[in-house]
């Protein structure tokens, strides 16, 4: 299993439910798809036992900060788009501002899956074979509502959990 999150906004509180939902389930990595914004917000993630991924959002500041913090505790700090391979499925992580590259990577069919963020509305859509994942705001703060994912490696299957 993989866990994905998006839009953490600097939310202390969603984004520690988020380690500890992951730890507890067991996931193999963690996807974070951008705006996890400041950088003292990387203290909440240093439970996490699973390898982090992140890339950056349109509302991440500093970004060498943040790098930097990330970074030491262990986690791969991708810039704006990572290429991932993780137990053989291939993973595309952006924050996905623009809505024409997020769809051009899902119909190129040369990923698997492509996980987005930025618009905080969870979702699972299949564009031909590729499975475009947008997890939610883990931040809750424009929907109310705090949500992660989890993408089962083997069968693609995905399922978005409201963080209580």
């Amino acid at each position: 299993m993989i866990g994905i999150m998006s839009d953490s906004h600097d939310n202390m509180e969603t984004i520690k439910k988020a380690v500890k939902y992951f730890n507890e389930i067991k996931v193999k990595a963690v996807l974070h798809a951008g705006d996890i914004v400041s950088p003292f917000t990387v203290r909440a993630f240093q439970e996490l036992e699973p390898k982090l991924y992140i890339v950056f959002g349109n509302n991440d500041g500093d970004r060498l900060v943040l790098s930097k913090w990330f970074e030491e505790m262990g986690a791969e700090v991708c810039g704006d788009f990572a290429d991932l391979t993780i137990d053989g499925l291939h993973i595309a992580l952006l924050h996905g501002t623009n809505e024409a590259l997020v769809k051009a990577l899902a119909e190129s069919g040369n990923f698997d899956v492509v996980v987005r963020g930025h618009t905080h509305e969870p979702g699972v859509k299949l564009v031909g074979s590729t499975h475009v994942i947008n997890p939610g705001e883990c931040a809750g703060v424009l929907s109310g509502k705090a949500t992660v994912a989890v993408l089962e490696i083997g069968n693609l299957n995905t399922e978005i959990t409201t963080l209580d």
